[in-house]
């Protein structure tokens, strides 16, 4: 018998041992019975996948996380403002530019209510002036000291307080 021959014998039988091989790998589950593998896998907590964006896996009951208080105080206080974009699931508040009263310089505003909390930190407030312009951040603070006053007095109004 030639070389050639002895190797086109033995390939097939080489083949076959290694694919039954890996059969049976496969079928044992890393040697730990069905219940002991899915306990495993329940242990492990489920990591998120770019997939995760295109599923409809979320709660359709699920309410609203922002503050009623703190979101109608800022549309009150910022009324002279045109508002562009309004958005009660993420609690954003886009305004276009607008005069206040009594005052010569234009402003926008976005506002941000991030928490069911009446607190500071629940509300963010950003203003900008006219092309763009800072605004000094003593603006802000009294921009959003009177939301804040404004919410507080709605929550006393509906005698929740």
């Amino acid at each position: 018998m030639t070389i050639r021959a002895a190797l086109t014998i033995r390939h097939p039988m080489r083949l076959a041992a290694v694919l039954s091989l890996c059969a049976l790998a496969a079928c044992g589950q890393g040697g730990l019975p069905a219940s002991q593998h899915e306990a495993r896998e329940a242990a492990q907590p489920r990591r998120s996948t770019i997939w995760d964006l295109f599923s409809n896996s979320g709660d359709p009951q699920r309410m609203v996380a922002v503050n009623r208080y703190l979101w109608n105080a800022s549309l009150e206080v910022l009324d002279f403002l045109p508002i562009q974009t309004v958005d009660p699931f993420t609690g954003v508040i886009v305004t276009g530019y607008g005069t206040p009263p009594g005052g010569g310089r234009a402003y926008r505003a976005t506002i941000k209510v991030s928490d069911p909390a009446l607190d500071a930190r629940s509300l963010k407030v950003s203003l900008q002036g006219a092309g763009g312009s800072a605004v000094a951040p003593d603006t802000v603070r009294a921009v959003e000291d009177a939301i804040l006053t404004r919410a507080r007095q709605l929550r006393v109004r509906d005698g929740q307080l």
